[in-house]
């Protein structure tokens, strides 16, 4: 990582990485940022401090029992919009047209035709996917690519998907219609023998958007591996 110490200076990328390593992980110590990015303890906290007088974090005191309360670093809202927000301004005034012109019924209409096209995608895309666990490390791969910051893992109940970012937050915000298309169409994809439900949702409040997919059954030799694995963006 390309950082001046001595001058405090904090470069783009390394600034994207420390604030994308807070994205994906929510509110981190100072120490968990440091092992994260493979860098000693002053280090990060220079860096962080850099961003935090920049308007782009901001610190948040956990309190656990007895002994000093712990701090954590989270995202500010200039934080969170250092990552992309497809055409947000644009997106909302097309929206705002589509109702005031057409009606509901017609914007639910062009998200009906936006699923339709996604869903045909992503079982083009799934196609080889021979377990639930390769659908699934294909699907958050997708999901990356379209902005989403997406990982999964395993874990004792099921599996999780998680997305990190929701480069179309704007227009989810504004209409939950393609809220509600995107999890019809992972229903869709992964098929009738595992249930998906969201148990988080950025609109909502929450810091990412979270699905729990249960299959019918699981084999062990899916079962078993519990650590993450991300999604690479290209």
């Amino acid at each position: 990582m390309n950082l001046d110490n001595s001058a405090g200076v904090t470069t783009p990328a390394a600034a994207d990485r420390l604030l994308g390593v807070i994205k994906r992980r929510g509110p981190q110590r100072i120490g968990d940022v440091a092992a994260a990015l493979g860098v000693t303890a002053e280090a990060a906290r220079q860096q962080v401090v850099r961003l935090a007088a920049d308007g782009l974090l901001a610190p948040e005191t956990e309190r656990r029992g007895v002994g000093r309360p712990t701090q954590r670093w989270h995202l500010t809202e200039a934080g969170h919009a250092r990552f992309p927000d497809t055409h947000a301004e644009l997106t909302l005034r097309l929206i705002d047209a589509v109702r005031a012109e057409l009606g509901e019924a017609a914007l639910d209409r062009l998200i009906h035709v936006r699923e339709q096209e996604t869903l045909i995608a992503y079982r083009a895309a799934l196609a080889d996917a021979a377990t639930l666990a390769e659908q699934l490390a294909c699907l958050a791969e997708i999901r990356s690519r379209e902005g989403y910051m997406a990982e999964w893992r395993a874990d004792a109940d099921g599996f999780l998907l998680l997305e990190n970012h929701c480069p179309i937050c704007a227009a989810a915000t504004a209409c939950q219609g393609f809220c509600r298309a995107e999890l019809d169409v992972f229903r869709a994809v992964l098929g009738p023998d595992v249930t998906v439900e969201r148990t988080d949702h950025i609109p909502a409040g929450a810091r990412r958007c979270a699905y729990r997919i249960v299959p019918v059954s699981i084999p062990r030799s899916e079962a078993r591996h519990g650590v993450v694995r991300r999604a690479a963006t290209r």
